[in-house]
């Protein structure tokens, strides 16, 4: 990404950086909220497991695709299976932050734009959590998936009724994807480069991860992007500011003025 790829939001009027303070502050809040909120759903055992039967004959019914057909790709090697179960442990996280970092740095205007998606995004999931508790593929036997991040590491997850720091029954909807695919969407918006498509690599990777290793059903990704429809149909991003090279445009329509109050004087002076 270089400045003749991307819309640039210096000069007077580019929008103010938001209080860092402040910022840090939401952010943090964000993701304790995400982190911890989601353990107010705990205790729903029986519901998680038959609202998971309902998803698997719903997904079934709709003839979606077998989960375990990716699960069977990640399994053909050791090597292969551990990279996806560090890139859902790993990357969700460290990939959000540093989205939002660069853009409050380089594009003020599309951060506050981006936070407030990912606010409304991720409440709205908390609320189907309490609301749908659900347990994941990889603890449903009827799905005939494994545990790959139990068997093959990393895992994130403790057994389910010693586990204090996450609800595992709370898929639905995949915020794993839900972010990723925000993340994507926000650098296409924010950047002119050719090359930003490849941002919706991400999203894709996180797709095939979430699923392969049997943390969510098709149907909790489906949800996820949905979520986001509608958020992003809410609150609009900013309206793309013209792209200046070397305050060019700036310094004509200045150097244009400036002709045009001379221009009376020297008409004077030939007389």
């Amino acid at each position: 990404m270089n400045a003749r790829s991307e819309p640039v939001e210096a000069g007077p009027d580019a929008p103010a950086r938001p209080p860092l303070v402040r910022e840090l502050l939401l952010v943090a809040g964000l993701f304790l909220v995400y982190k911890f909120g989601r353990q107010l759903a705990t205790g729903h055992t029986a519901e998680a497991f038959r609202n998971a039967h309902h998803v698997w004959d719903w997904e079934r019914v709709l003839r979606l695709p077998h989960e375990g057909t990716v699960q069977s790709l990640l399994l053909h090697g050791d090597t292969l299976v551990h990279v996806a179960n560090t890139y859902y442990a790993a990357v969700h996280f460290p990939a959000t932050l540093a989205f939002l970092v660069w853009l409050y740095l380089r594009r003020p205007a599309h951060y506050v734009w981006a936070r407030r998606v990912l606010a409304a995004v991720t409440g709205a999931a908390l609320v189907l959590h309490l609301l749908f508790p659900l347990a994941p593929p990889r603890m449903l036997a009827a799905t005939g998936l494994i545990d790959t991040a139990r068997l093959y590491g990393p895992s994130v997850y403790g057994p389910p009724r010693t586990d204090a720091l996450s609800n595992q029954f709370a898929a639905m909807p995949s915020l794993h994807f839900g972010w990723a695919l925000m993340l994507a969407v926000g650098l296409i918006v924010a950047t002119r480069t050719r090359w930003r498509w490849l941002w919706l690599l991400h999203p894709l990777v996180t797709l095939l991860v979430v699923v392969g290793t049997a943390n969510h059903y098709w149907l909790d990704v489906i949800a996820a992007a949905a979520l986001l429809g509608l958020a992003l149909a809410v609150l609009r991003p900013p309206r793309a500011r013209p792209r200046t090279r070397c305050g060019l445009p700036h310094r004509r329509a200045e150097v244009r003025r400036r002709t045009s109050a001379e221009r009376p004087e020297l008409v004077g002076a030939a007389r």
